[in-house]
């Protein structure tokens, strides 16, 4: 693992916000030269602290015009019904993350669609017909005053 210190910190910092930065600029942004900056970039995705590097794609441009967040209980609480949920969660598109959580629910689901119809559909045709699926709490997203995904 890296050494997580005041520098490497920056380093992640500049890439989280602009992971296309110029090794030139980042070195300058952080105070090294470009080689150190350079190997230290290479150090933390070495050892995982980097996992990759990705896109922020506009959603009105993707076709996704409804995002909710949904919550689901399962009935049972064994091993096979959440691999069972998580096969079929993993190979919905709709789907965009997946988070086993503590409380009354055993999910948190963050779901995009092209429309409210499209969401429907997915809730009814997928959600709707899982084996242990007990309770569905659909949280509608009226917008996102502060987003940081990558």
């Amino acid at each position: 693992m890296a050494k997580l210190d005041d520098i490497n910190r920056k380093i992640l910092r500049v890439l989280s916000k602009d992971g296309r930065v110029s090794n030139l600029d980042l070195a300058d942004r952080v105070g090294l030269s470009p080689s150190a900056c350079l190997r230290r970039v290479q150090e933390l995705e070495k050892s995982g602290v980097i996992l990759g590097y990705r896109a922020v794609l506009d959603p009105m441009a993707m076709g996704v015009g409804f995002v909710a967040y949904v919550s689901v209980g399962l009935s049972e609480h064994t091993k096979l019904s959440q691999e069972t949920f998580e096969q079929t969660i993993a190979a919905s598109p709709e789907v965009r993350e997946c988070h086993n959580i503590t409380g009354s629910r055993e999910y948190l689901l963050r779901v995009e669609a092209a429309d409210l119809a499209a969401y429907k559909r997915f809730h009814t045709d997928v959600l709707g017909t899982l084996p242990h699926v007990n309770a569905l709490t659909s949280y509608v997203v009226m917008g996102s005053p502060k987003d940081e995904r990558a």
